[in-house]
């Protein structure tokens, strides 16, 4: 009997460590080059021979798995780390910066991001009996959990399906069913129950209006009572799901569309602050050095000289 227990845990972990190396495995032959490839729709592979400096994007619902490697998500003032052993799950359309921390050729950072569809979760949701939380509670839009063995099985075959387009039409949906409901049967199930509430939720609808409006004037007062929410708890509730407070995500939305928009349209300074909600220049240069490490003009150049660097000759 007790060869017997110690031999189960034993097997587990014997389980864990091949699902890690075949899923590794796959996708390296998947995603051959560095960079980011979407064989299936909604499952994206990310390739990195080396650690990446800080980028800005906007998350959106979706399982982050690494498979070998390790990345960091900043979302305001909070960082969350996560390897082959953490699993890392966001609901909501926010904007934070990101980071691959650990990678080399021989051993490249790969991961898997697999994009969470509510109507998906909702349905698993009903399905399984799983009880929704309450629509105004605050939860957090990104968290960090283990990754358990049930999970990992389940993530590696949707990966072999990369192998067998043909099946993959039908037995994909059914996996990516497996694994919401093993999602929602884990540390993180509240946080995910919240991608199928989230249209109900009023922070959520508050995080949409900023989103719409971010290059308006924010009142606070005003935003909060459209809400029927006190000042103090839309703050609160806001701060919690966000890790920002409004004004803070407002002035991330600006910046980030300020950036591509001297970016993609050539547009100075001046006129890039202007676009997005800035009446000062040396304001929204004080800003944006702040958050992306270096002024317009010469973040721009160096972003253009990267690009440069990397395009196919």
């Amino acid at each position: 009997m007790d060869s017997m227990n110690r031999w189960q845990p034993e097997h587990e972990a014997y389980m864990v460590r091949a699902s890690r190396e075949e899923l590794a495995e796959r996708i390296a032959r998947a995603a051959r080059e560095d960079g980011t490839v979407e064989p299936l729709e909604g499952l994206q592979l990310r390739r990195a021979s080396s650690p990446t400096e800080i980028g800005h994007s906007v998350s959106f619902p979706a399982l982050c798995v690494v498979a070998q490697g390790s990345k960091e998500i900043l979302l305001g003032e909070e960082r969350y780390r996560y390897d082959p052993t953490h699993c890392l799950i966001t609901t909501a359309e926010l904007p934070i910066a990101s980071q691959i921390t650990e990678a080399s050729e021989e051993r490249p950072y790969l991961g898997l991001v697999l994009k969470l569809d509510p109507v998906l979760v909702g349905s698993v949701m009903v399905e399984a009996g799983h009880t929704a939380p309450r629509g105004d509670s605050a939860v957090k839009a990104i968290d960090v959990s283990p990754v358990d063995a049930g999970l990992l099985d389940a993530v590696v075959r949707l990966a072999r399906l990369l192998d067998s387009p043909a099946e993959a039409g039908f037995l994909a949906p059914l996996v990516r069913r497996e694994i919401v409901y093993r999602l929602l049967r884990g540390e993180q199930g509240g946080r995910l129950s919240h991608i199928a509430v989230l249209g109900g939720h009023r922070i959520a609808e508050a995080i949409e209006r900023l989103r719409k409006d971010f290059d308006r004037p924010l009142r606070i007062e005003d935003v909060a009572r459209e809400f029927c929410m006190s000042v103090s708890s839309f703050h609160h509730h806001f701060k919690a799901v966000t890790a920002m407070s409004p004004l803070q995500f407002q002035k991330q939305l600006r910046l980030r569309e300020a950036r591509r928009l001297m970016l993609g349209e050539d547009l100075d300074a001046a006129s890039a602050g202007h676009r997005v909600g800035y009446g000062d220049a040396s304001h929204f240069t004080r800003e944006y050095k702040r958050l992306f490490g270096e002024p317009p003009a010469r973040d721009v150049e160096r972003l253009r000289e990267a690009a440069m660097e990397s395009a196919p000759l």
